[in-house]
C-alpha cells in the first residue's frame, strides 16, 4: 500500500450485518483503524481517537476493522459498545487486512476526501522505550489534511498487538 495512491475499494459488514463500502465515505477523511477487542494498545488508542473525533464530527469518519480470527463477534460487540465505537467492520478472514498489509492493532490508514492514502502507521509515538506519547501522529495527519496540506510524517511504525490470522 503506497502513500499518495488510491486505497483499494472494499466492502465489509459491520456488527449489525450492514455492508459498508469504502466508497460510501468519499467526501470525508477516513480513518481505517485495524482494531482488536483484546489488545490493550487498541483500548488505549480508542480513547484518543474518539476524543479527537469530537473536534471533526462532520469531516472525519472512523472505521474500525476487526481482523483477528480469534475474537468472537459477541466479544467484539460488547467491547465496541463499551468503548463507544461508532462502526466496527468484520474482516473475519482478514482479506482486507491482507490487502492493506496490516499486521498490527492498532494500525491506521488515513485517506483524504478523495480516497487517497495520506498517512499510514501509529496513532501516536508510544513505544517500547517511550511509555508516554509525546506526539499524536493521527491528530497531526488529520489536521494537516483539513488545512489542505499533506501530513508529515506520512508514515510511522505501528506499535501494538499482532493480528491473529490463525487459531
Amino acid at each position: 500500500m503506497q502513500i499518495n495512491r488510491p486505497l483499494p475499494e472494499f466492502g465489509l459488514p459491520d456488527l449489525h450485518n450492514r455492508l459498508h463500502h469504502l466508497r460510501d465515505y468519499r467526501g470525508r477523511i477516513v480513518v481505517l483503524n485495524f482494531w482488536s477487542a483484546e489488545c490493550p494498545h487498541s483500548d488505549r488508542t480508542d480513547k484518543l481517537i474518539l476524543s479527537s473525533l469530537q473536534r471533526w464530527p462532520d469531516d472525519v469518519a472512523l472505521l474500525s476493522i476487526a481482523a483477528n480470527r480469534n475474537e468472537p463477534v459477541d466479544l467484539l460487540e460488547r467491547t465496541a459498545r463499551g468503548r463507544g465505537l461508532p462502526v466496527v467492520l468484520l474482516d473475519a478472514d482478514h482479506a482486507v487486512a491482507d490487502l492493506f498489509e496490516a499486521f498490527i492493532t492498532p494500525q491506521i490508514f488515513l485517506a483524504d476526501r478523495d480516497g487517497i492514502l495520506r498517512y499510514r502507521g501509529a496513532v501516536d509515538d508510544l513505544g517500547f522505550r517511550r511509555g508516554t506519547p509525546s506526539r499524536l501522529y493521527l491528530d497531526e495527519a488529520v489536521e494537516s489534511l483539513l488545512a489542505g496540506r499533506l501530513p508529515t510524517p506520512a508514515e510511522t511504525d505501528a506499535y501494538g498487538c499482532a493480528i491473529v490470522r490463525e487459531i
